[in-house]
C-alpha cells in the first residue's frame, strides 16, 4: 500500500521563501556553492583569495632534486611557505628563488610584484655579509629587531602598492614568524577566522630557561592538558619543528619555567 503524499518532495521542504542560508562571512565551501546553484543564483559577490609571492633569496641556494656542490644547500624556505600560505586559505602566485645580488633581486621582485596582493621574502635581513633584501629595500623597508626567539630580524613595508614581510632566513625562524605576524593578517584579510590556531594553557612537565627580555617560542607536543618542549629551541632545527604539534610559548619575563607551571601554547594541530 502507498500512503497518499508518500515520496513526493514538496516544495519549501529544502528551503522556504524568506529564509537566510548562506551569510556573509560564510566561506564558500562545496556544499555553499551547490545550494546557491540549486537556487539558481549564477554568481555570488566573494571575498577573494590573497595571492601571496613567495621570494627565496641566497646564491647558496640549489632547488631540491638538483647535485649539491660545495657551499651549496638545498631552498626549503619558499616551498615550507608557499605550503604555509595556501594552507592559511591564500594563493601562491609564484615560489621563485634570488641570488645574493642586488640587482637581480630588484628586478625578479618588479617581474613578479603585479601578480601579488602580499610579498613574502625570506633571508637577507640580518647582519651575514650579503644582506640583499636590506640593501635593496632600504628606505622603503622598515627593518627591526623584534625581541622574540627565533624571529629577531624582520621587515615590513610597501614596494609599488604591494604590501611587503620580510622574513629571516633560518627555516625555523621563517616558519614562527609566518604563523605570529603574517597567518593572522593573511586569513583577516580573507574574512576568515584565526581559531584554527588556538591558543590555551597547558602544564609544562619539565623544567625550561628562556633568554630574559625575549618571547621564546619552543617546539612542543601538547599531549592533552600537558605539553613538552621538543628539540632544541635554535633557529635551524626544522626536523624537531616538523614532528611538533604546538609552539610552546615564554613571554620576555621568563627566564625560568618550572615543570608543573602553566604555560601559553600555540595549537597547530
Amino acid at each position: 500500500s502507498v500512503v497518499p503524499g508518500q515520496h513526493v518532495r514538496r516544495a519549501g521542504e529544502d528551503v522556504t521563501a524568506g529564509s537566510t542560508v548562506l551569510t556573509a562571512g560564510q566561506v564558500v565551501t562545496p556544499a555553499a556553492l551547490g545550494l546557491a546553484a540549486a537556487l539558481g543564483l549564477v554568481e555570488l559577490t566573494v571575498v577573494p583569495r590573497q595571492r601571496v609571492l613567495v621570494l627565496s633569496t641566497g646564491t647558496e641556494l640549489v632547488a631540491p632534486g638538483a647535485p649539491l656542490q660545495p657551499g651549496q644547500i638545498y631552498e626549503s624556505n619558499a616551498v615550507m611557505l608557499a605550503a604555509a600560505v595556501r594552507d592559511a586559505g591564500a594563493d601562491v602566485a609564484v615560489a621563485p628563488m634570488t641570488s645574493d645580488d642586488v640587482d637581480v633581486f630588484r628586478e625578479t621582485l618588479r617581474e613578479h610584484t603585479g601578480q601579488a596582493d602580499l610579498i613574502i621574502t625570506t633571508g637577507g635581513v640580518s647582519a651575514g655579509a650579503y644582506e640583499v633584501v636590506k640593501d635593496a629595500l632600504s628606505g622603503t623597508v622598515e627593518f627591526v629587531k623584534v625581541a622574540m626567539q627565533p624571529g629577531m630580524p624582520q621587515g615590513a613595508g610597501v614596494v609599488d602598492g604591494t604590501p611587503i614581510i620580510t622574513l629571516p632566513g633560518n627555516p625555523v625562524s621563517a616558519l614562527v614568524s609566518f604563523e605570529v605576524f603574517i597567518r593572522p593578517a593573511l586569513r583577516a584579510a580573507m574574512g576568515l577566522p584565526d581559531a584554527d590556531r588556538p591558543r590555551r594553557t597547558a602544564t609544562l612537565t619539565e623544567d625550561l630557561t628562556s633568554p630574559r627580555g625575549k618571547r621564546q617560542f619552543r617546539r612542543g607536543v601538547l599531549d592533552g592538558d600537558t605539553v613538552i618542549s621538543y628539540g632544541p629551541p635554535a633557529s635551524h632545527h626544522l626536523r624537531w619543528l616538523a614532528s611538533a604539534n604546538c609552539l610552546l610559548e615564554l613571554d620576555e619575563d621568563t627566564s625560568e619555567a618550572a615543570a608543573g607551571e602553566r604555560v601559553q601554547v600555540w595549537d597547530l594541530r
